[in-house]
Parts: C-alpha cells; structure tokens; sequence
C-alpha cells in the first residue's frame, strides 16, 4: 500500500471528512514517526509493532559491479518488529497458501 492508497482509504472509510483531511492525517502522522525516529527516539503501536533505531557498525563492502572493496561507514537505521496481533493475523491470512 503506498501512501497516497492510504489516503484514498480513508477517504472512502470517512466520506464525511474532504480527501484533503485525509491527506493531511497521513502526512501528519508520517512525519511526527520520522521526526521521533531523527531524534533517537522508538515508536511503539500495540498490536502493529515498534520502530527503534540500531547501529550498523562500519565494515567492509564490495562494489558488486567491479568486485572492488569498499567501506561502507557506520550508520543508524530504523528497524521495524512486528507485533504479536499483527503476526497473528498475517499467519492466519496465509496459512493455508
């Protein structure tokens, strides 16, 4: 689902609001997650799952076109874990795929 599919969403889900509305919930949204994951912090929804941070320390890499190495430097990176009902419901969704 991309982000303007979530939009239209919950435009169809709350007719009563203008798509704008929507639109700006989502953007809302969206950005207090980023701004909270910038700032160090981890976001948590029960049921969904959480967004925290890890380190990746540095190593080296390989260019995969030239085989080359390359240094890949230390970063941070959001990692989302999946929450137990969100699991739950996907599991139940494929099980018998």
């Amino acid at each position: 689902m991309t982000k303007s599919e979530l939009i239209e969403a919950l435009s169809l889900q709350f007719p009563q609001f203008p798509a704008r509305d929507s639109e700006l919930a989502v953007r809302v949204l969206l950005d207090e997650m980023i701004n909270t994951l910038a700032d160090g912090g981890r976001i948590e929804v029960r049921g969904f799952g959480s967004f925290a941070l890890t380190h990746r320390e540095a190593r080296m890499g390989r260019n995969p076109k030239s085989g080359e190495p390359v240094e890949v430097p230390a970063k941070w990176v959001p990692h989302f874990k999946p929450g137990k009902e969100l699991r739950q419901r996907v599991d139940a969704k494929f099980q018998g795929k």
